[in-house]
């Protein structure tokens, strides 16, 4: 009991010191906007998993980028597009499916879970800042939340005492959804190596984001990130890719088991999830 009055006298604390923050971020973004861009407006208020989302304005202005909604995606290298997903499907099944299953064999569930709630806490400042600039100010305010409830009562993350016991769940947010949110198209398809589908605008959010995550090795931020260089930023970032994969064996062979031809089914899939995230 005397851990939930506190947890209550934090959220208040946390949110009048927010809510200021939040004020004066939107009075700077405002003053920063042209007048073409399109205007997110609340349409409609429902709860999920005690959360409150906003739905955003679905007008956007026309530009050289495509609607994966209502047109075929661009997709001007779809030959590359096609030689990287055999690629990349290859490296899947037989290099990290394998290694998956030997790391699951070898490590207990609830180990999994710790290092992937760690690796989910550390990158709370790409959620939080993209929170703020798409104005859902509620959303950051979840995260920040989360993250000083979830590093302290939570070991340094390797437990969710915020999502268990205060009903206060993520919101992932990343540039690329920031980008679309503002009516910025998907631009050509293009599918990364290891990393699989993107598009120009989502590849771009990911150079955004890699500046923002401990986890990217950056030179000039170096002080800022856990790798000390590029090699043991792969290494971490390799080692969560294998962590998340093994406690979701067998995902990826469900998904790809009706595609009569994996790209393009792999490419419509990913751009159809990329513009519902982006709309949510």
């Amino acid at each position: 009991m005397l851990k939930f009055n506190i947890f209550i006298k934090w959220r208040i604390v946390i949110k009048k010191g927010f809510y200021i923050l939040a004020l004066f971020i939107v009075l700077l973004i405002s003053g920063c906007a042209t007048k073409n861009r399109p205007t997110p407006s609340i349409e409609t208020e429902h709860t999920e998993n005690n959360t409150t989302k906003y739905a955003e304005d679905t007008d956007s202005f026309e530009d050289e980028f495509s609607d994966t909604q209502t047109k075929e995606p661009l997709d001007p290298l779809s030959s590359y597009n096609r030689a990287m997903t055999t690629f990349n499907d290859t490296i899947f099944v037989y290099a990290l499916n394998p290694l998956s299953k030997a790391y699951n064999a070898s490590t207990p569930d609830i180990m999994r879970e710790s290092i992937s709630n760690f690796m989910h806490n550390l990158l709370f400042p790409i959620r939080f800042t993209n929170n703020l600039l798409q104005g859902k100010f509620q959303n950051a305010s979840d995260e920040l939340e989360r993250f000083i409830v979830n590093s302290t009562v939570g070991i340094a993350g390797l437990f969710d005492p915020a999502g268990t016991y205060m009903s206060i769940y993520p919101h992932n947010e990343d540039f690329g959804q920031t980008l679309g949110y503002y009516g910025i198209g998907s631009g050509f398809h293009i599918v990364l190596p290891f990393l699989g589908p993107s598009n120009v605008r989502d590849s771009l959010g990911l150079v955004a984001d890699g500046y923002l995550s401990p986890l990217i090795y950056q030179s000039s931020l170096a002080r800022y990130k856990l790798p000390k260089n590029y090699f043991q930023s792969i290494a971490i970032v390799g080692f969560d890719i294998v962590n998340k994969n093994a406690s979701h064996l067998g995902a990826y062979e469900s998904l790809k088991k009706d595609a009569v031809d994996l790209y393009p089914y792999l490419r419509d899939f990913y751009e159809t999830k990329r513009q519902t995230d982006i709309e949510e």
